[in-house]
């Protein structure tokens, strides 16, 4: 008895798709998802024709229809017949049909159904945010790369960021939040592939770099860990061609002050997530740094950024970017500007620190 003969085993297909083996089956107990043929009476053997179903399953589920309405499409196409070859492949075509008509919804109503939101706290959101959710708390790490580059493709990398990828990371923090040790896996694993889609989003670090423009300096302040917002930042700032360099969580001040008078960057970018890690004095005394021969010093525009900033004591005219979008905006504006500036004064491309 042979796999290739009777089909492939539950854990098997669930490797292959990326889920959790008992996703498969509460799909196939629930919606009727499940092996045309079962070996001895027993054990689930599934064949190419079912597993064809699945990826149609997971497809519209992570595209953020609610699994019920995602099982109807999948089973929507004619039954294999198990004689014939060709039925496999052709099945899944009367489900793609059925997909469109959910997409240009863009802000559906929440869903309430039992599985549809999986208890996420998201509001009145985008489809796809119920998709990606969905996915990540059932750790489904296929479907979650999936919604992630699909909505990167097709909404560009700053909406993708600021009405899908940014609301379900706070929806999942929020649950983590109530809900004591549960969901702490889920919050990694979405931001592990929110990270690595960043970085694909962005592409090689050297690709169409403007030359003659001096860098954006990204860090977190001392004690903060996050860093998603400022790698989202990086890929916008790579898009645009502006140099950038990236330090991280938890930059220590000495650490950005040398940075800083190395780089002679056009802009430092201070991310604080929480009101407990914004550092006020820093934010002035980087933005006091100078570099330069005398009589021609130059110093950095500071922006802090992040829900920390909200509300703290900060020096006049201090740039404080509503968002990625803002952000973006803001530093080019500052870099053409640097990059004339260093035209007219002969500004060195590393900080002279005489």
């Amino acid at each position: 008895m042979t796999q290739s003969a009777h089909g492939l085993t539950t854990g098997a297909v669930a490797r292959r798709l990326g889920v959790a083996p008992t996703t498969l089956r509460t799909w196939d107990r629930r919606y009727g998802i499940g092996p045309a043929a079962r070996e001895d009476g027993r054990h689930r053997r599934w064949t190419p024709g079912d597993i064809a179903v699945l990826h149609e399953m997971c497809r519209l589920t992570s595209s953020g229809i609610p699994p019920a309405e995602a099982a109807r499409a999948a089973l929507a196409g004619p039954a294999p017949a198990q004689a014939a070859p060709p039925a496999p492949a052709a099945r899944p075509a009367p489900a793609v049909a059925a997909a469109p008509p959910a997409d240009p919804e863009p802000l559906p109503r929440p869903a309430r159904r039992p599985g549809s939101g999986n208890g996420l706290p998201l509001g009145a959101v985008r489809q796809e945010c119920r998709g990606l959710g969905r996915a990540a708390v059932r750790l489904d790490a296929w479907a979650v790369d999936e919604v992630l580059g699909s909505v990167i493709a097709q909404y560009g990398l700053v909406t993708a960021w600021e009405e899908v990828m940014a609301p379900t990371l706070h929806a999942v923090g929020r649950k983590w939040e109530t809900s004591g040790d549960r969901y702490v896996e889920v919050e990694h694993l979405l931001s592990w592939h929110v990270s690595s889609a960043l970085r694909r989003a962005a592409g090689p670090p050297a690709s169409g770099v403007r030359t003659g423009v001096p860098p954006v300096l990204l860090a977190c302040v001392p004690g903060e860990q996050h860093t998603l917002a400022l790698e989202a930042l990086a890929a916008g700032l790579t898009g645009l061609g502006l140099p950038t360099l990236m330090f991280g969580a938890a930059v220590p001040p000495e650490a950005l002050d040398q940075a800083v008078r190395r780089t002679g960057p056009a802009a430092v970018v201070l991310w604080s997530q929480a009101r407990s890690t914004a550092n006020p004095p820093l934010a002035r005394h980087i933005a006091e740094v100078a570099w330069g021969v005398k009589g021609a010093r130059a110093r950095p525009a500071v922006l802090p950024a992040g829900p920390g900033w909200a509300g703290q004591p900060l020096a006049p005219g201090t740039l404080r970017p509503r968002g990625l979008r803002d952000a973006l905006t803001l530093l080019r504006a500052l870099c053409d500007t640097a990059a004339g500036a260093g035209a007219d004064t002969g500004r060195p491309a590393a900080a002279d620190q005489s």
